[in-house]
């Protein structure tokens, strides 16, 4: 028994360490990590999805090391928790937009006004965005709809993604007439290929304001990879997917 839970122990500590880290991020941190991991030989473990489930677990204890938010307040709401070594850093803004697949009957209008017409009209049958009980990009798209004044007559319309990743891939999957989605994946190469993508006004929504924080315990690698973000090399990766770095 003291053998096996000596190997089991080995093994938990031989695995990277985790950075969890907001969906949004996914192909643009696999890029940045990869840059990292070539210029210092350190690996990481990252993990993507829904940063209000990431915080709910944190809180329970799970054992990550370097959380990425979408949402500054999930990190704020972690450092008040005694969850955190500090209040974190702003490393991005994000942008949301609706994203249209070739061949839908909507626009990839902005303004929206072309969404409103397709709920009146009949062109609009499913919209996806992500989940706003626990995604800030569904969050702000939530706000954007009523902004517009659209959100009561879309809700029967929805269609809730885990995550924006998973709302991107239901907005080009045939399912739905579209998306509201982060512009940081509409402007992946396997997104552009399959849709249209304009960006909703900024100020019809909350910032995006994009937080990361180091976990108790992080290890020396996960301290030089939280270091690394800053740096001109990976933000000129981040803002080539759309991020505004925070000045």
């Amino acid at each position: 028994m003291a053998a096996l839970l000596a190997l089991a122990m080995q093994t938990v500590s031989a695995q990277p360490p985790t950075v969890v880290a907001a969906s949004s991020l996914k192909v643009a941190l696999e890029e940045v990590a990869a840059q990292f991991e070539s210029q210092t030989g350190h690996r990481l473990r990252f993990i993507f999805g829904s940063s209000g489930n990431f915080y709910s677990q944190i809180l329970q204890g799970a054992p990550f090391h370097l959380f990425m938010s979408a949402d500054e307040d999930f990190v704020f709401k972690l450092a008040d928790a005694g969850k955190t070594q500090d209040r974190g850093q702003l490393y991005a803004i994000g942008r949301i937009g609706i994203l249209v697949p070739d061949g839908s009957p909507l626009k990839a209008d902005g303004s929206l006004r072309d969404l409103a017409a397709a709920i009146s009209d009949g062109r609009l049958r499913r919209l996806a965005i992500a989940n706003p009980e626990h995604a800030p990009y569904g969050m702000r798209a939530k706000e954007a709809l009523q902004h517009a004044g659209l959100w009561q007559a879309i809700v029967p319309k929805l269609v809730m993604g885990e995550n924006i990743a998973q709302t991107a891939q239901f907005a080009v999957s045939g399912s739905t007439q579209g998306g509201i989605v982060a512009e940081s994946l509409a402007l992946t190469p396997a997104l552009q290929r399959l849709g249209t993508f304009a960006l909703i006004p900024q100020d019809w929504h909350r910032p995006l304001g994009q937080r990361m924080v180091l976990l108790k315990n992080a290890p020396e690698a996960v301290r030089a990879f939280y270091a690394y973000l800053s740096t001109p090399a990976a933000q000129a990766v981040m803002k080539r997917y759309g991020f505004e770095m925070p000045r």
